[in-house]
């Protein structure tokens, strides 16, 4: 099992070797938006709000290693569809569980370089250290990855099912989940009726943790604890959907037409 998940791993890395613009795209995005972060909250912190500097920035750091473990892990199914290679993968003698937990591996990967370079460069730029959230700064990453693996499993799932017509899912459900998780502002700012919704979400807790920290306190266990609970309820139900999606895919013989798309 290990040999064939490490297989999968290496083919995944392989692509980003031999293609600059596949790994310029790892780390772009991610600088280019802590510079407009920065700037911004750098102005905001002159101007009305001295703390925003640490919220805004610390909260856009720990979203992008959400943002890019989910896709990671759907953008590796969306690519076997663009190249035509899905039929491929899926007529190897490998389990679902190996090629989720390659994907989640490469998650992993393409979450954790950025996440150096924009805590560098945050330190440089801004005078900013996202070690200042403390010991917590490791469950938090957990806790974000292993919810990132959830939402990447859920929007695969979706790719494999419905093809090409829903390629704008890869982008589009992690900023349906932001908004509700509240990352740049405290869950008091939703309305109350979205309140228990975003409360819901392990990212949510997170985003709370992490303000609690910056502020200079302890933070809370139950921030963490309820994070890992829902990252484990989000996993399981992400597999399950995974498996059941996959399986109908087969019945119904979509995986040819996800092939010749």
């Amino acid at each position: 099992m290990i040999s064939r998940v490490f297989a999968l791993l290496l083919r995944y890395l392989y692509l980003y070797r031999r293609s600059l613009a596949r790994s310029m795209e790892v780390f772009f995005w991610p600088v280019m938006d802590l510079l407009v972060w920065g700037f911004l909250t750098t102005y905001l912190q002159t101007v009305a709000a001295p703390a925003a500097v640490s919220y805004l920035l610390g909260a856009m750091i720990l979203w992008d290693v959400l943002y890019r473990c989910q896709q990671a892990i759907t953008l590796a199914f969306t690519e076997d569809i663009w190249t035509r290679n899905i039929l491929n993968v899926f007529v190897t003698p490998v389990r679902t569980s190996e090629l989720l937990l390659a994907t989640s591996l490469l998650g992993v990967l393409k979450s954790l370089a950025p996440l150096v370079l924009l805590m560098t460069l945050a330190w440089a730029f801004y005078s900013f250290s996202l070690f200042a959230v403390g010991a917590s700064l490791g469950p938090f990453l957990v806790c974000l990855l292993l919810f990132g693996w959830a939402v990447g499993m859920f929007t695969a799932a979706l790719i494999l099912r419905f093809g090409q017509a829903a390629e704008a899912l890869v982008w589009g459900v992690p900023f349906l989940i932001q908004p509700v998780s509240a990352t740049f502002y405290p869950v008091d700012v939703l309305p109350a009726w979205v309140r228990p919704l975003a409360l819901a979400l392990p990212s949510t807790h997170v985003f709370e943790g992490m303000r609690q920290a910056l502020r200079g306190e302890a933070v809370e266990p139950r921030w963490l604890i309820t994070a890992f609970g829902l990252d484990i309820v989000y996993l399981g139900a992400g597999a399950a959907f995974f498996a059941w999606m996959l399986r109908r895919v087969r019945e119904k013989g979509y995986l040819g037409r996800l092939g010749m798309e």
